[in-house]
C-alpha cells in the first residue's frame, strides 16, 4: 500500500508538471474559454474542478455533471469533507461553517437555510469556495469557516444567454417529480453592462421519521410520521454596472421566493393526525457598490451598502380543519455597510495593506397568531487591518479585526440577557512555497459566532404533534472560536492536514425526554474541542496499466484523465465530562472517459457510525450513497447533457441516539433518484467578443486569502 501510495505521489507531480507545461493552444475535455481576435489569436483558459488555495478549496460546479444535477444542497452534500444535516449542522473538515452567497452573508441559517440551498438548482451557480482560514477582512462572526456560493458569470460585449434543466423521479410508494430551469442572460455595451439570472425549482418529495424510546430492553414508538413534501421555488439575480471614468457603480437586486407544502400522517402512543404545514418564505437582497480605481491595479478603495430583508411564515392545521394549530411570522431586516481600502508597499515582495470599517443593524421579530413574542437588535461596529507581505519562499499574512457588539431585546414576558462587548480577532498564517505547486501553511484565527435568529426564535416552526415539540432559546449567547490549522498541498488535488477548533459557549442543538413527549431546544455548552485530521489523494489509473515510467512520459491534464479521488477525514468532538468517540469521513470519486468522449463518475459518500456529533451519537452512517452521472458534450460543447442516478443502492438514511437520554431518531427520505439534466450555452455569432469582469458583486479578496476575482 505503501508504494501504491508513493508511485501515486510520484506520477502526480510529474502530470501537474507536464499539464503546467502544456501549450495554450492545446484543447482538452474541460470547458475552453476562447477569445478570436482578427482571427489570428487565441487565448485558452481551463477550467479546473477543484482547485486547492492557501486559504481556501474551490469546487466548480458549473462543469461538473456530478454536482450540478439536482439542487444546491445534493450538490454541496457530495463534497468531500463537508457535512450538511439537520442534527449536525453544515460543517466542513471539523469547522462550523458560515454561508454566504457572492460574497455577502446569507444571514439564515438551520432550516431555513436547507430549504433556501434545496430550492435553488445547482446548475444555476458558477462554483462554490470554502475558505478554511478567513482573515481580518471577512466578518469575525464567520466562525470557523466560509461557503461561499458564487451564481455569476462573466458578462460580455454581446448578448450572451444559457439556459439549464434538470429533471429527475423518485419511486417508492409514489412516483414523484423535482424539475428545475433557469436562464442566464447577459451583456455589455459601452455605456453599462447587465446581467439577469432566473429560474423555478419544483420538488416532489418524502421524509419517513420514527422517535422511539429503547428502554429495559423494550422499544416504545413515541412519533412515527409519513410526510409527503412539495416546493416551489422562484428566484432572480440581477446586476447593473456602469464605467464612470476608471471607477465603477455595481447595482445588484436578489429575490428568492419559497413555497412550502407538506401533508404528514402521525402516530403514537394514544394518538393519530393528519397535518396539513405550509411555509411561506421571501428573500430580497440588494447592494450598492463603488469601486475607486487608480493607476496601480492593486491599489483599491470600495464603498458598498447591502440591504437585505427575510421574511417567513409558518402555519400547521389538521388536514381537515382550518383552524391552525401553530401560526407563526418571523421578520428579519439587515442594514450594512462598509469600506475596504488595499495599499501595495515596497518593502516586500506582493507586499500589500488592507485596511476596512463596517457597520451593521440587524432587526429580528417573531410573532405568534399575530401577536409579537419577540423583538431582537443587534449592531455591529467594526474595523480591521491586514499586511500581507512575501520574501523569497515565505508568505505572511497578519492582521487583526476589532468588533463592537451590542444586543438587545424582549420577548412578550421579559428582557433578554443582553450582550454588549468589545472584542478584538487577531489573525496570523505562515506559508512556505517548496516549489509552485507545493507548499506548507500554518495558520491560526480567533472568530465569533453569533446565535442565529432561527435558533433565537422562540416559536415553532417544524412539524410538531402530542409527543414532539421544538422552540429556540432567545437567551443564547455568542460562541468564542480558537482555529488552528497545519496543512501540506501538493498541487490543486493532494493534501494532508490538521485542525483544531477549539469554541467557548458552543451552540448545540438538545433533545430531552419528560415521559412521552420529547422537546427539540438550542443550548450552550461551555466548552467543545474539534479535532479533524484530513487527507485527499488523486490516483490515476494509468499508473496501475502502464506503469510508473510510463505514466511519467504522459502530458496530460488531470481534469480529463481517469482517476480515482480518495479522501479521508478524521473527526472528534471533544467535550468536557463526555465520553465522545471520533468518526471518520470517507469519500470516493472515479472519474472514467470512454469512448466518444462520454465522461463517467462514481462519487461514493461514507461517514463511519458510532461517533458524536456534538450530543447526538449516530447509529447509522449519516451519508452512505453511491452516486452515478454519465456526461456527454454535444454541438461543439454547447450543449452538455447528464444521464445520472443518486443514492444507487438506497443506503443513504440518518438514525442517530441523544446523549443522556433512551430517545432514538432515525429518518429515511427518498433519496434514490433517476434523472437528466442539460446545459445549452445559446451560440452567439459575434466572434470578437472580449470577455469583461463579472458583474454580479463579490468581496474583493482574490489568491492567497482573497475571496472574489
Amino acid at each position: 500500500m505503501k508504494k501504491i501510495i508513493g508511485l501515486a505521489v510520484v506520477s502526480m507531480f510529474h502530470f501537474y508538471t507536464a499539464s503546467a507545461q502544456t501549450a495554450p493552444e492545446q484543447k482538452t475535455e474541460v470547458e475552453t474559454e476562447k477569445t478570436n481576435e482578427l482571427k489570428e489569436v487565441t487565448i485558452v483558459k481551463n477550467k479546473k474542478a477543484i482547485e486547492q488555495k492557501a486559504d481556501r478549496t474551490i469546487f466548480n460546479f458549473s462543469e461538473q455533471a456530478n454536482l450540478n444535477t439536482g439542487s444546491v444542497l445534493e450538490g454541496i452534500k457530495k463534497l468531500p469533507g463537508l457535512i450538511a444535516s439537520d442534527i449536525a449542522g453544515m460543517m466542513y473538515q471539523g469547522k462550523q461553517l458560515d454561508v454566504f452567497m457572492d460574497g455577502r452573508p446569507l444571514n439564515i441559517s438551520t432550516n431555513e437555510l436547507n430549504a433556501f440551498l434545496e430550492g435553488m438548482p445547482a446548475n444555476a451557480i458558477e462554483k462554490i469556495e470554502i475558505i478554511t482560514q478567513p482573515g481580518a477582512e471577512f466578518p469575525a462572526t464567520s466562525g470557523g469557516a466560509i461557503l461561499n456560493i458564487i451564481t455569476n458569470r462573466n458578462a460580455k460585449n454581446y448578448l450572451s444567454a444559457t439556459y439549464t434543466n434538470s429533471t429527475s423521479i423518485t419511486d417508492y410508494d409514489d412516483v414523484r417529480l423535482r424539475m428545475n430551469n433557469s436562464l442566464l442572460l447577459s451583456a455589455k455595451n459601452k455605456y453599462f453592462g447587465w446581467q439577469l439570472n432566473f429560474g423555478q425549482n419544483y420538488r416532489e418529495s418524502a421524509v419517513w421519521t420514527a422517535l422511539e424510546r429503547k428502554e429495559n430492553g423494550t422499544t416504545t414508538v413515541l412519533s412515527q410520521t409519513d410526510a409527503d413534501r412539495l416546493g416551489r421555488t422562484n428566484f432572480v439575480k440581477s446586476a447593473l454596472t456602469f464605467d464612470i471614468g476608471k471607477d465603477r457603480l455595481l447595482l445588484n437586486y436578489d429575490f428568492t421566493k419559497n413555497d412550502n407544502n407538506s401533508n404528514t400522517l402521525g402516530s403514537g402512543p394514544g394518538f393519530n393526525t393528519d397535518d396539513t404545514s405550509v411555509t411561506d418564505g421571501l428573500r430580497q437582497d440588494a447592494v450598492i457598490t463603488y469601486q475607486k480605481k487608480f493607476d496601480n491595479p492593486a491599489k483599491k478603495l470600495e464603498f458598498k451598502f447591502n440591504y437585505n430583508s427575510n421574511t417567513n411564515d409558518f402555519l400547521l392545521r389538521p388536514t381537515a380543519n382550518t383552524t391552525p394549530t401553530l401560526d407563526n411570522t418571523s421578520h428579519q431586516k439587515v442594514y450594512n455597510g462598509k469600506v475596504d481600502f488595499s495599499q501595495p508597499f515596497d518593502f516586500s515582495d506582493e507586499g500589500k495593506l488592507s485596511i476596512g470599517a463596517l457597520y451593521e443593524e440587524l432587526l429580528f421579530d417573531t410573532s405568534n397568531r399575530g401577536v409579537t413574542n419577540l423583538e431582537y437588535k443587534r449592531r455591529t461596529a467594526a474595523s480591521y487591518f491586514e499586511v500581507q507581505t512575501k520574501f523569497d519562499k515565505l508568505n505572511f499574512i497578519v492582521g487583526g479585526r476589532a468588533e463592537d457588539y451590542n444586543i438587545t431585546g424582549n420577548t412578550d414576558v421579559a428582557a433578554l440577557s443582553t450582550f454588549k462587548q468589545f472584542r478584538f480577532f487577531p489573525n496570523a498564517s505562515a506559508q512556505y512555497n517548496f516549489t509552485n505547486a507545493i507548499n506548507f501553511n500554518v495558520n491560526y484565527n480567533k472568530k465569533i459566532t453569533l446565535p442565529s435568529t432561527s435558533a433565537l426564535n422562540p416559536n415553532n416552526t417544524n412539524y410538531q404533534n402530542p409527543n414532539i415539540e421544538y422552540s429556540g432559546n432567545p437567551n443564547l449567547q455568542p460562541t468564542i472560536f480558537d482555529n488552528y490549522e497545519v496543512k501540506l498541498s501538493a498541487f490543486d488535488y493532494a493534501f494532508i492536514s490538521y485542525n483544531l477548533s477549539s469554541a467557548k459557549n458552543q451552540v448545540i442543538q438538545r433533545v430531552m425526554v419528560d415521559g412521552t413527549v420529547v422537546a427539540n431546544t438550542n443550548e450552550n455548552i461551555p466548552e467543545v474541542k474539534i479535532h479533524n485530521f484530513n487527507i485527499g489523494m488523486p490516483i490515476p489509473y494509468m499508473l496501475f496499466t502502464k506503469g510508473l515510467a510510463e505514466t511519467m512520459k504522459m502530458n496530460v491534464n488531470p481534469d480529463t484523465m481517469n482517476f480515482l479521488y480518495v479522501y479521508a477525514g478524521y473527526q472528534l468532538h471533544d467535550i468536557p465530562r463526555v465520553d465522545t468517540k471520533g468518526f471518520w469521513v470517507l469519500n470516493f470519486m472515479s472519474q472514467l472517459v470512454l469512448p466518444q468522449k462520454i465522461k463517467f463518475v462514481a462519487n461514493y459518500n461514507y461517514i463511519v457510525p458510532k461517533g458524536n456529533y456534538f450530543y447526538f451519537i449516530a447509529v447509522a452512517p449519516i451519508r452512505n450513497s453511491l452516486d452515478l452521472t454519465f456526461s456527454k458534450k454535444f454541438l461543439k460543447d454547447q450543449l452538455t447533457l447528464s444521464v445520472y442516478v443518486d443514492d444507487v443502492l438506497d443506503k443513504n438514511r440518518n438514525a442517530f441516539n441523544a446523549f443522556e437520554t433512551p430517545i432514538f431518531i432515525s429518518n429515511k427520505q427518498d433519496t434514490r433518484r433517476f434523472g437528466f439534466s442539460l446545459n445549452y450555452k445559446i451560440p452567439t455569432r459575434n466572434k470578437l467578443a472580449k470577455e469583461s469582469p463579472s458583474l454580479l458583486n463579490t468581496d474583493k479578496k482574490e489568491e492567497g486569502g482573497l475571496l472574489n476575482q
